[in-house]
């Protein structure tokens, strides 16, 4: 049998190298842009059908995962993922840098429904398990604005590419060889006691689709979104890329914090008392930062990344509570192909909004968006915990 600490390690260091990757372009591209001759709102585009992949492949991805093995599954995305970094690393052309990021985007769709299944399996806590995964994915992102940023100053964009994927192919081959094929059928139902009634369970899956629409739709358009933000609005701190990858870090380790700290929470309260307050959050203060610059743009973007971040935590938990073992895989497949591909049409509604009216309109609008995360948490109902549930 597997040793559930070291597979939940791995998964753990797939979350953080999944968001790691698919972020590298919405740093590096800053550089890459005089590099290649084009605009920032003419290079942004090209990570669009590598984000729609990020979402439209979780569908195959999760049933293979359920019908196949999670494991080979997370073999292939280890190794997928790290061969389409490098690869980016030899583009020449912005035609092959779409095939690159498209590439990424579809072994990326691996991780989300295969991996947060297994943390699921795996885990004797669900909440914090949760939190704490979230809090991996979390410094990946955070990693990558930091890491690309310093390699892209002093070794240029191709290497801040090519050397973290060299990274992932090692990882994903100690991994096939540390981690065996899983036998499931005793896998523990514990993380899914928590219950609803069952004339209730629509308004559990309209919940959740508003929310992962809006807040995964808000997620990404920020993450792609801050490294530019900051090298505009941070201009009178510094124009260093490398400072501003550390900045753009510190923030996101606030992002972190956060996950951990909800997923505790949600070991010991219901989801709506925790989604309902959570879900006051992102708009008023997308809405101000909209007209913010310098100190104060940093530390409301710090309490935007807490409430994105935690939102997300309180999705993850939703599925794994209310979904049995031989279905999560696919349960996880459909609210991840929802949501990226949701996010995948943010890429190229950040890149129009910002030609339309710069970062006051994007992030206005997105403001207005997130006003539909309170709504998804007012209708969620109340919960039926079993008493197994309660001894978890």
């Amino acid at each position: 049998m597997n040793s559930p600490s070291r597979v939940i390690t791995f998964v753990n260091g797939a979350h953080f190298i999944d968001h790691y990757s698919m972020l590298i372009f919405a740093a590096a591209v800053i550089v890459m842009g005089p590099a290649l001759g084009m605009a920032y709102s003419e290079l942004l585009p090209y990570a669009t059908p590598g984000f729609v992949a990020f979402g439209a492949g979780s569908l195959i991805t999760g049933w293979l995962g359920d019908r196949w093995s999670r494991r080979h599954m997370m073999v292939i995305f280890f190794v997928g993922i790290g061969l389409s970094m490098i690869s980016v690393g030899f583009v020449q052309t912005p035609l092959q840098l779409g095939a690159a990021l498209l590439s990424i985007g579809i072994f990326a769709s691996i991780y989300h429904p295969v991996g947060t299944a297994m943390i699921v399996s795996y885990a004797e806590k669900l909440g914090a398990e949760m939190g704490v995964n979230g809090v991996w994915g979390n410094l990946g992102v955070a990693s990558s604005a930091l890491v690309t940023g310093v390699i892209g100053q002093y070794l240029g964009w191709r290497w801040a590419f090519i050397l973290p994927g060299a990274i992932t192919v090692l990882i994903g081959i100690a991994f096939a060889m540390m981690v065996v094929h899983e036998d499931r059928k005793g896998s523990k139902q514990a993380a899914a006691q928590v219950r609803v009634a069952k004339e209730d369970m629509w308004r559990v899956v309209l919940a959740l689709l508003i929310v992962v629409i809006a807040i995964s739709t808000t997620f990404n358009a920020v993450t792609v979104a801050l490294p530019k933000l900051f090298a505009e609005r941070l201009a009178d701190l510094t124009k260093s890329p490398a400072l501003l990858g550390v900045i753009a870090a510190g923030v996101y380790v606030f992002g972190a914090m956060t996950q951990y700290t909800i997923g505790k929470l949600l070991d010991r309260h219901s989801l709506k008392s925790v989604a309902l307050p959570l879900s006051f959050v992102l708009a008023p203060l997308l809405y101000f930062a909209a007209s913010l610059s310098n100190l104060p743009l940093i530390v409301v973007s710090i309490g935007i990344v807490m409430g994105a971040f935690g939102q997300v935590t309180v999705n993850d938990a939703m599925v794994g509570k209310y979904t049995t073992e031989e279905w999560r895989s696919r349960a996880y497949a459909v609210r991840y192909f929802v949501g990226f591909t949701a996010a995948g049409v943010s890429v190229g509604l950040v890149a129009w909004l910002y030609d339309q009216g710069g970062f006051t309109m994007m992030l206005r609008a997105f403001a207005a968006l997130c006003l539909l995360s309170i709504a998804a948490a007012i209708i969620l109902p109340r919960e039926i915990r079993t008493p197994a549930a309660q001894v978890n």
